[in-house]
């Protein structure tokens, strides 16, 4: 898909939108990225991925991805010469643990869901590396005392050492005369040693070294000659401490570095898995679906409704009574035609629907969901080009004719099969004549070439393609001539008017002008407008007959779906029995079995057949229990 389509049909909108939903950064920055593709087979598999976990997280619950960070860096890192970092070593850690907790939500996925489940074989269990590193590595990344016993001897000794310093400068400060001497009551450090703060003026009252003197001359640092040794000892401590430190990070990095491979493609699903996530949920709180992939190239949005437009109104400060709704429409499209012309009044919303068809199917092929109802169908196309009325953005050198046009005459060389144009307020900009004859030539050349198009005009003209091609159909927004407001309903089959001539007369022209100024009407428009209003009523039942029959095989898909559904428990219900009876067959005194209505396990004493119960041990009591109360043991822990 062209960048620029990307732009003008606000495709990032979308993806940031599905970013915030998800849980960690590498779902977010995995949503970022996001492009639509224009392959069959994989838009098919990230919709039925999406679809299946929206279903399984509506069912169980989203999966846990708390304490997932994005480590691909600390990871990659391990091939380095130097270590990881303790702080380091601790993020990956808390991700390597949090592994497990989404491998036992998997567990716990329907077999059904085969596109999730996929996913959860690409998740390995890091859980004993992690514990590896934890048992070395506090959350905060300091390496633990019990890393290794050659550490924690080293930071016994320290302390120890330290106990002796400590002991050595209270006896020093204990002195009647040593409180006089120091500039302030206590001691201080000179990097790794302490010191006393001396007066300058009792220079040499203390054995000892002098470290350095203060910026003012008045304060000297002195490290009384009684603990130079043991400074010296902590000193040589610390760096052994650091350099034992540095080997078990070491050794730690080298573990990470032989499963860096094998981490790195959990870190991949586990994106892919927080993408998902953040799809379902964005559509959840915008009543999307995921829709179905035509074969046929057939388009068929059912109450489409703008996903920047939901957005838009949900963010304004008014209570969600009276806040704006965004109006749903419904749009075809290479069914019974392979081009629409949309009319209608100015703010009528003509581009709005170009807009929300286009960025449907992008959302589409990047596998999110999209703001409809089920049944909606998308095709791919191989690429979608857009016209639409940025004027900020035409070439200033050139007229808006002549930059539009020069985007139309770059889609006709670059458009063909499987692409969708979008073309808005095509023939504007010049004589309606000439206009109308240029913007009927760009469609007739896109129809030859086999693309899909909706395009918007205010050219009256152009509304008779409709009667003189074939494959090509009109539509209308709807325009409320009571209130001279639009009422943003999409018209399939009907043709336009500008309302010109009511709106004047609404807003009190005099009758005579208005007929005045009907008869300026030239003929062709007053035979279209006739030919218009003569098929209008069976086009609106038509309409309304294909919209019953629609909700009639969606009802009717629904019910098949529901009875296979019902097969397969029904026959997993069966195999689970089967497999229960078989075990009950088996069954001999001294087993352990599992007594539900208990909750407990139990020692079976013996098996009644023929009255269907046994007695079992459990606790200090033997009780007599069906059959049906029995079931395998879990296995111990461990």
């Amino acid at each position: 898909m062209r960048q620029e389509s990307l732009d003008k049909l606000n495709f990032d909108h979308v993806r940031q939108k599905v970013a915030d939903e998800c849980a960690c950064a590498l779902g977010k920055r995995l949503a970022r990225s996001i492009l639509p593709t224009s392959d069959p087979h994989t838009v098919r598999t990230w919709l039925d991925q999406g679809r299946q976990f929206a279903e399984v997280a509506e069912e169980i619950g989203p999966p846990p991805m708390a304490g997932v960070h994005d480590i691909r860096p600390e990871i990659q890192a391990t091939s380095l010469p130097a270590p990881l970092e303790g702080d380091a070593l601790a993020r990956v850690a808390e991700t390597l643990a949090a592994t497990a907790a989404i491998r036992a939500w998997f567990s716990r996925v329907d077999e059904r869901a085969i596109a999730v489940r996929r996913l959860g074989e690409r998740i390995d269990d890091f859980s004993a590396l992690a514990r590896l590193i934890n048992d070395a590595v506090d959350p905060r990344g300091r390496v633990h005392d019990h890393a290794s016993p050659k550490l924690r001897t080293i930071r016994r000794t320290i302390d120890e050492a330290h106990d002796r310093i400590n002991i050595a400068f209270d006896r020093i400060l204990r002195q009647t005369s040593m409180q006089r001497m120091l500039q302030y009551s206590g001691t201080t450090f000179h990097h790794d040693r302490v010191v006393l703060p001396l007066r300058a003026e009792h220079r040499g009252r203390i054995p000892g070294i002098i470290h350095r003197t203060s910026d003012s001359g008045a304060t000297l640092f002195v490290e009384p000659s009684e603990v130079v040794e043991i400074n010296n000892t902590i000193i040589r401590l610390k760096e052994e401490e650091q350099k034992e430190i540095t080997r078990i990070l070491r050794e730690l990095t080298t573990e990470l570095h032989r499963h860096g491979r094998e981490i790195l493609a959990t870190l991949g699903a586990l994106a892919l898995l927080d993408l998902n996530r953040g799809k379902w949920l964005y559509g959840r709180s915008r009543a999307c679906v995921f829709p179905i992939v035509s074969d046929d190239g057939a388009l068929d949005l059912v109450q489409a409704r703008h996903p920047v437009l939901i957005d838009l109104f949900a963010a304004e400060n008014a209570p969600p009574a009276t806040r704006r709704r965004v109006v749903p429409v419904d749009v075809r499209l290479g069914i019974d035609f392979d081009a629409l012309v949309i009319t209608g009044p100015n703010t009528g919303g003509k581009t709005v629907v170009l807009k929300t068809v286009g960025l449907c199917a992008l959302m589409a092929q990047a596998g999110l969901p999209i703001p409809a109802d089920e049944g909606s169908r998308i095709p791919v196309y191989k690429d979608i080009f857009v016209d639409i009325g940025d004027e900020q953005s035409l070439h200033q050198s050139l007229s808006t004719f002549s930059s539009h046009l020069s985007n139309q005459l770059d889609i006709l060389r670059r458009s063909g099969p499987r692409t969708l144009v979008l073309i808005d307020e095509l023939g504007a900009g010049t004589d309606p004549d000439e206009g109308a004859a240029i913007g009927r030539t760009v469609i007739e050349e896109l129809l030859r070439q086999g693309a899909r198009i909706l395009v918007t005009t205010h050219l009256s003209s152009l509304k008779a393609i409709a009667y003189a091609l074939p494959r090509v159909d009109n539509a209308s927004v709807e325009f409320d001539v009571a209130t001279l407001r639009p009422a943003y309903r999409l018209l399939m089959g009907e043709p336009g008017n500008s309302n010109a001539l009511i709106i004047a007369e609404r807003l009190g022209m005099n009758t005579r002008l208005v007929q005045q100024a009907r008869s300026h009407l030239d003929e062709r428009h007053r035979a279209l407008d006739q030919a218009i209003r003569g098929t209008l009523r069976s086009r609106r039942e038509a309409e309304e007959a294909l919209k019953t029959a629609r909700r009639a095989a969606l009802e009717a898909d629904r019910a098949r779906k529901d009875f296979e559904d019902k097969q397969v428990e029904l026959e997993m219900q069966r195999e689970a029995h089967e497999a229960w009876s078989r075990w009950v067959s088996t069954l001999k005194g001294g087993e352990t079995v599992y007594v539900r209505s208990f909750e407990q396990t139990g020692r079976l004493v013996r098996v009644q057949l023929h009255k269907q119960s046994a007695l079992v041990a459990v606790g200090a009591f033997e009780v007599d229990v069906p059959l049906s109360e029995l079931s395998v043991a879990p296995a111990k822990p461990g």
